[in-house]
């Protein structure tokens, strides 16, 4: 492993609360006895799958867990700092703003609480950028989703470049793609960038087309959207037209049963397309699967050698939602860091 943890990488599909590790869910487990919560209700490890159902049940119990700003702040805290020990050093954050009456938190201090904890790692010298997206939860409807843009736009003028964009995310099941066209364009029209979760189930052609027609800026999974698994030609001309990168999280896929196999994952059609796919964790407490191991996965999967995999990562950077000035530095990065990494690995410099 010590090539994929040495690789500099960037994360740009991290659900906050799903990416907490096995040690910090002990922290929090321990903290609320009162709930009764096992280790195996909060991840599914190796060898284990569950229906997409069950994963969205898994997610409310881990919910349960955080439910103050002082929980919100040390996972995220925790989180951000799991992920710079993995080799990330862009990393971009998603979570849906939420309330509880029990504690006082309000869907403001809740973000408040994550946008600390990335401005304490930062004065504490962790070697990581980090960025957050307020992320819009499908099965809350579109009332809350206008919310969640007007806060996001409150927090995208006030937080100097660190809420950076949204993020359509929840049960695929639930609600229609139309209700949902007009936050999100709310969101584009404030300078917000757009990454929507589509096509994670199969049959939803009509509602792609309609996310398509924004376009978004990035495609979360995607699973569904060529043709050999249910999609379209015409779906897929329109995202090449468009290159619109796809955020792929191949572990999660598999555990979630929404693909077979690592080699069925569609990560194959699209990078033998020439096209731009993003490796990513989803989950990486949930899912037991940090970024190092996913782009493992990728190599030995697909037989991709280990230059084919720098690329990936030195060009992920391309589609990252900062400035143009950080894409810059973060380039600078990868060139100081390749050739160090390349000759521990004995490996060829293209």
């Amino acid at each position: 492993m010590s090539f994929y943890q040495a690789l500099p990488k960037v994360e740009l599909h991290a659900h906050l609360n799903t990416s907490i590790s096995t040690t910090t869910m002990e922290k929090l487990i321990q903290q609320k006895p009162h709930l009764n919560i096992q280790h195996n209700m909060t991840a599914i490890r190796k060898g284990q799958k569950r229906t997409m159902d069950e994963c969205f049940e898994m997610f409310k119990v881990i919910h349960q867990l955080t439910v103050s700003i002082e929980d919100i702040f040390m996972v995220a805290k925790e989180v951000i700092k799991e992920f710079a020990a993995d080799g990330v050093k862009y990393l971009e954050l998603r979570s849906t703003p939420r309330e509880e009456s029990t504690t006082g938190m309000t869907k403001k201090s809740y973000v408040e609480a994550i946008l600390e904890a990335i401005k304490q790692c930062k004065r504490e010298g962790v070697d990581i950028d980090v960025k957050f997206l307020l992320s819009i939860d499908r099965r809350h409807g579109p009332v809350v989703a206008m919310e969640t843009v007007k806060l996001a736009e409150e927090f995208f003028a006030s937080t100097d470049g660190l809420v950076v964009g949204v993020d359509l995310s929840g049960d695929p099941a639930v609600e229609h793609a139309k209700n949902y066209i007009a936050p999100l364009q709310a969101a584009r029209n404030i300078g917000l960038k757009l990454a929507v979760h589509m096509a994670e189930i199969p049959h939803q052609n009509e509602e792609v087309e309609m996310f398509l027609g924004l376009p978004p800026d990035r495609i979360g999974h995607g699973t569904f959207l060529h043709p050999e698994v249910g999609g379209s030609e015409y779906l897929v001309d329109i995202i090449i037209k468009h290159q619109i990168p796809i955020e792929l999280c191949l572990t999660s896929n598999l555990k979630g049963q929404t693909v077979s196999s690592y080699d069925q994952h569609h990560f194959k059609y699209w990078y033998n397309r020439g096209h731009s796919c993003v490796i990513c964790t989803d989950g990486k407490g949930a899912f037991a699967s940090d970024l190092s191991q996913e782009y493992q996965i990728a190599e030995t999967t697909f037989n991709l050698s280990k230059a084919q995999i720098w690329d990936i990562s030195y060009q992920s950077i391309n589609h990252i939602f900062a400035p143009v000035s950080v894409k810059s530095d973060l380039k600078r990065l990868w060139k100081d860091l390749k050739p160090g990494l390349f000759n521990q690995y004995e490996l060829q410099i293209a």
